[in-house]
């Protein structure tokens, strides 16, 4: 399902009640790999009844077998009023979006930077837990320690332009720039985030031998970064 395709079955399944339709992440970031990257997508309407919920069913569904997330969805009451419980989130949406139908429901909305700090530290936190728990899963084979690597760097950029927002800076959306802007400031060596950014952009593949150090180093970066928001105050 192409997102062209995927507008017009919302517009069948919501009616006049579809507000908006919205792409943000990767894709609108250049950073997209159609092979490898998926397209995230808010959707706004004005209710979600349970059979709305049942109509679009079907939709979500062939969205989900093309390999994309379900979409984002919101009533355009809940998307006014949740930026503060989603601060990470609604940053990427409000400085990088396209518009696909409807309304601009991104106008007026803002992001406090206590709320974001707070959800900076928690991501952070919890994809260092979940390498851990995927490193373990991985044992010593190789092929899974490189595939564990591969797998986080896109929810790890999104931590990392959360830390460069902290600090005022509108992230690189280039993400060996950014990583570098980063571990600048939080003490870490980039170099094996950037070993992974140019593999994942056909560089050459990382070799089972040199996945576990890699991972290593990653561990230990996203610790040193853990520690790092958990003293920053501003």
């Amino acid at each position: 399902m192409t997102l062209d395709e995927l507008v017009r079955q919302l517009k069948l399944a919501y009616g006049d009640g579809l507000r908006s339709v919205v792409l943000f992440g990767s894709a609108v970031a250049g950073e997209h790999d159609a092979k490898k990257s998926d397209y995230n997508v808010l959707v706004v309407v004005d209710a979600l009844p349970l059979e709305r919920l049942r109509a679009v069913s079907a939709v979500s569904k062939a969205w989900a077998d093309a390999g994309n997330p379900p979409p984002m969805t919101f009533t355009a009451k809940e998307f006014r009023t949740s930026a503060d419980i989603f601060p990470m989130e609604y940053a990427d949406i409000l400085e990088r979006h396209r518009l696909l139908y409807g309304e601009e429901v991104c106008e007026g909305i803002t992001v406090k930077k206590q709320d974001l700090r707070l959800e900076v530290e928690q991501q952070a936190m919890g994809k260092l837990l979940r390498l851990r728990q995927a490193t373990m899963g991985a044992g010593g084979d190789g092929a899974l320690q490189r595939e564990t690597l591969q797998r986080s760097l896109s929810a790890l950029m999104v931590v990392f332009r959360g830390v460069a927002r902290l600090h005022d800076v509108v992230p690189s959306q280039d993400y060996e720039s950014l990583t570098r802007s980063v571990a600048e400031r939080a003490g870490f060596d980039p170099a094996p985030f950037v070993r992974v950014i140019a593999a994942s952009r056909g560089g050459e593949k990382i070799h089972k031998a040199e996945a576990a150090p890699l991972l290593e180093a990653y561990l230990g970066a996203m610790e040193r970064l853990v520690a790092y928001l958990n003293g920053f105050r501003g």
